[in-house]
């Protein structure tokens, strides 16, 4: 009973209890955002599904944890469920990011639609909802602990409520801003799953349970122990070998990769890349050797200096590739993770005279007053496209920071097919403000380039400009560009600040590129089922 429990008569440790709990739930969410995101994003719908499911967790850990409480009111019980909890978030970087490829594989060839809903809301379920069931049974099990007569009930409960929300505040920043940059998500669960464990430790060492109850000890640290053995790596593409850097930053899962011919970063695990450059330093036929056609739009071989903005600029492949073949650009670069700038100069050969920024793209364009000839958007990362730089006031700012023959260039990198797909989306928005777009599809890729100007003689600067280029493979580059090149025709889909459902649309696009590229074994799969499959591959 309590009265066996003299620490218990503590309520500093029972504050410390709620603390730790409330801090070790949210430090769990965003460890969850930290572990999905290199294999379904980072977008605004992973980050429902983690709430959703945490929410859930909760609720029904508070439920059960009041009638167990009333029931049988042994902090034993309690203290045992959170050794259980410490055990399995422990677990997670040792056994997570098995679960969501198995998941993932098994899902990607059953599920036709809303493949990123329903893979990650069934990752959400099965690896964090438990830990977090037993977690949401603290507050209402410290209540009946507390709680000694009606007199105080009402303070008393407030101060764990208090202590609950103080610990949830810090446990929000703590990961973000320290833990996860400094060593990386998976030792961050460890922390939080050994600060869990120390705390139920003390509490069946100071009480003295029965020698069957001590057991819980022993084995908890023995697990606990091959938890951080096994589960310290931060590889989250374990499949592959030889990788030439992986880590994370604030904001993303980072792979540098390379062979003899390129140098690959990734930010997600499964989706694809988000820069590619090729170590033979010519023309690539990628999509930023596409995006070269704009500095003709706008007079580069008939300006002295050309001033060029890049908003999203990775590794910097098309400032080092623009800087290659003009010699009168001056490019600001600006790039929201100073990570990647790092990586960009250590591994991608970023020229030293590109000035990159690190701050938000569309936050830079609001506190500059600059304009500039050309202003690239490149800040569609992966499969996630960012709401603000999406909408016709975003648009409309970039227009305000052109010159009068200015163009922007736009990188589409999920090209749909569907009527209404995110790239029609986002060419009709960008056609509300400007005049003239153009489109063209990037060969053996997904990537669409779109130039848009208020000039209307851009394709006269684009003729005139390519009759004084003088490099040859560069020519034929431009040459096959202005033969693809489309006039876009408006639409009328729109995306604004206050409706742009970028996540949805985009989730539209990655079921279509699914289908498309595992159509194959689907056919196996559904023929001989998954015996064939395996078989095949």
């Amino acid at each position: 009973m309590i009265e066996k429990r003299p620490i218990l008569k503590n309520k500093i440790y029972l504050y410390l209890t709620e603390f730790f709990a409330g801090m070790s739930v949210m430090a769990v969410e965003l460890g969850a955002s930290r572990l999905l995101a290199p294999y379904f994003s980072s977008s605004q719908i992973v980050w429902t599904i983690i709430i959703g499911t945490i929410m859930i967790a909760m609720a029904l850990g508070n439920i059960y944890g009041g009638r167990s409480a009333d029931r049988n009111p042994n902090p034993d019980r309690l203290y045992s469920r959170i050794v259980i909890a410490a055990i399995w978030i422990a677990a997670i970087p040792v056994v997570g990011k098995y679960i969501i490829l198995g998941i993932s594989a098994a899902l990607i060839f059953t599920v036709n639609s809303n493949f990123l809903i329903i893979a990650g809301f069934a990752a959400c379920m099965v690896i964090f909802v438990f830990p977090l069931f037993l977690l949401g049974t603290v507050t209402p099990s410290l209540v009946k602990f507390t709680v000694d007569n009606l007199d105080d009930n009402g303070r008393l409960v407030g101060n764990l409520n208090a202590a609950n929300t103080i610990g949830s505040i810090i446990g929000t920043f703590v990961p973000t801003f320290i833990s996860i940059p400094a060593v990386g998500t998976s030792i961050t669960f460890l922390i939080f799953a050994g600060i869990l464990l120390a705390l139920s430790v003390i509490y069946f060492v100071s009480s003295k349970v029965h020698p069957r109850q001590m057991k819980k000890v022993p084995v908890g640290i023995l697990l606990f122990i091959v938890c951080c053995v096994f589960g310290h790596n931060n590889s989250f593409a374990f499949w592959q070998q030889n990788l030439t850097y992986e880590g994370e930053s604030i904001y993303n899962y980072l792979q540098v990769y390379e062979n003899e011919r390129e140098v690959v970063l990734s930010t997600n695990a499964l989706f694809g890349v988000q820069s590619v450059y090729q170590k033979e330093k010519g023309l690539t036929g990628m999509y930023y050797d596409y995006a070269m056609a704009a500095p003709y739009m706008t007079g580069v071989k008939e300006k002295d200096e050309l001033n060029v903005l890049i908003l999203g600029n990775g590794t910097g492949t098309y400032a080092t590739q623009c800087k290659r073949y003009f010699d009168n650009m001056n490019i600001t670069g600006v790039e929201l993770d100073q990570k990647i700038t790092d990586l960009a100069v250590e591994y991608f050969e970023l020229p030293e005279d590109v000035d990159v920024i690190t701050y938000d793209g569309r936050a830079y364009l609001n506190v500059i007053e600059d304009k500039y000839d050309l202003i690239m958007v490149d800040a569609y990362q992966d499969i996630t496209v960012p709401f603000q730089m999406s909408s016709v006031e975003f648009f409309r700012l970039v227009r305000e920071h052109l010159t009068d023959d200015g163009v922007m260039i736009v990188n589409m990198n999920m090209r749909g097919t569907k009527e209404g797909n995110i790239n029609q989306y986002l060419a009709d928005t960008i056609s509300k403000v400007f005049s003239e777009v153009y489109t063209v599809d990037v060969a053996a890729s997904t990537n669409r380039e779109l130039f848009a100007s208020n000039n209307p003689d851009m394709l006269k600067y684009f003729e005139n400009n390519l009759r004084l280029e003088e490099n040859e493979e560069l020519l034929a580059m431009m040459d096959r560009i202005e033969k693809e090149l489309v006039a876009y025709e408006q639409g009328n889909y729109l995306m604004v600040d206050d409706k742009a459902p970028v996540e949805l649309l985009g989730m539209k696009v990655i079921d279509e590129l699914i289908k498309n590229e595992v159509e194959y074994y689907r056919n196996i799969y559904e023929e001989g089922g998954i015996s064939a499959l395996l078989e095949q591959l």
